[in-house]
């Protein structure tokens, strides 16, 4: 184990298994004894081939992706699919639904303006998005439903997905894999790798074929899924490092006992960072309990001004990766498939250490309290 190696809470690009890297990193010089680094080696191959095929099965084991359902491996991220979504299914219908949930479903909002009318069905945007709304009503001319399952700026996390009567579309880039959900319940899942599944440079698209059927109009090559999916996702050459490194984080995560496995270790890592933030008087979470993430958790002091100290504080003890976005300030930690929960108790350690560096000891409900203390403790 690389004794320099720090904590890392970081919320993309995620932090992979040792193991992983390692294998990564031997690739990238000799793959397979082939004589040819990974980054060499052509997307024609059968070597690669097999790849892309054993990828595909272990996505399709994992999840329990029935075959009425394709999965492609592309380029341009996952903010890629927020136009590309739109440029394949608006047409001849211009309305499409979207829950307002936080930055990134924004996002998808604005690039759908350019194919035909987002409808904002719910918007969690009066409460600075922390938590999801639970009842939306959805027209029946929408020619589908966008959500986003994990806020990853914002810490929220949507638990249920209520049936619409229309497709529904899914952006999981920082929850896939981390939990199971029941795919024929969505159209379309999308998820950019660098948060739960691999480094950054490939998109993945799980994509029902029946929706595929419905695309009729001409599109360009590169964002046509009836192209890329007729072409295994080799319609031209794609992330190969991203796939292969994918592919053998997903053995990883098979080896953990599969997303069940994986799933109940998250809820541990959660729930003891959580407990943290609610006992410890300096500290208090930003989402609304019943829709925290497990994913990625953000949260602020009570006392703004110690938060500089704090980070400080914390990297000096090498923690790195939990400065929350820069919109939201505060703390983000992210809790992703292979950040072991050693490092969350090393988090929490850290926390309840400064704590008690400014003598505060014992849990605090009201606000105003816990800021008197701390400015009292460092005046």
């Amino acid at each position: 184990m690389n004794e320099n190696k720090k904590h890392n809470f970081g919320a993309g690009p995620c932090i992979l298994p040792e193991s992983v890297l390692c294998q990564a990193a031997n690739a990238v010089i000799d793959w397979n004894d082939m004589g040819l680094s990974i980054l060499e080696v052509s997307h024609r191959s059968p070597e690669f081939e097999s790849v892309v095929l054993k990828t595909q099965l272990l996505v399709r084991e994992l999840l329990h992706i029935p075959d009425s359902y394709a999965v492609l491996f592309l380029q341009g991220g996952a903010s890629t699919q927020f136009s590309m979504i739109p440029m394949n299914f608006l047409k001849g219908k211009s309305v499409a639904a979207y829950l307002d949930t936080g930055y990134f479903a924004q996002k998808a909002i604005q690039e759908a303006k350019h194919f035909g009318t987002p409808v904002i069905v719910g918007s969690s945007r009066d409460k600075q998005y922390n938590y999801i709304p639970d009842y939306y009503d959805v027209p029946s001319e929408a020619a589908y439903l966008h959500i986003t399952s994990n806020n990853t700026i914002e810490g929220t996390e949507q638990f249920e997905f209520p049936t619409q009567g229309i497709p529904m579309i899914c952006d999981m880039s920082s929850d896939i894999f981390s939990r199971m959900v029941d795919v024929r319940k969505f159209d379309l899942i999308y998820a950019g790798a660098q948060k739960n599944m691999g480094p950054a440079g490939m998109t993945m698209v799980i994509i029902k074929n029946e929706l595929i059927d419905t695309i009729t109009h001409e599109i360009p090559a590169m964002s046509d899924y009836r192209v890329l999916e007729a072409n295994n996702s080799l319609y031209n050459t794609p992330p190969v490092f991203a796939i292969y490194t994918a592919m053998l984080n997903l053995i990883w995560l098979k080896d953990q006992g599969g997303i069940l496995g994986i799933e109940q270790k998250n809820i541990k890592k959660a729930m003891l960072l959580y407990k943290e933030i609610d006992e410890n008087p300096l500290f208090y979470g930003l989402a609304q309990p019943a829709h925290r993430s497990r994913m990625n958790v953000t949260f602020k002091m009570y006392d703004e001004s110690l938060e500089k100290v704090f980070l400080t504080f914390a990297t000096e003890r090498n923690i790195v990766g939990i400065q929350g976005y820069r919109t939201v300030g505060g703390f983000r930690a992210s809790l992703y498939n292979a950040l072991p929960i050693e490092s969350v108790q090393v988090l929490v350690t850290v926390m309840r250490d400064f704590a008690a560096e400014l003598g505060l000891h014992a849990p605090l409900n009201d606000l105003q309290g816990a800021v008197g203390l701390a400015r009292q403790a460092t005046s």
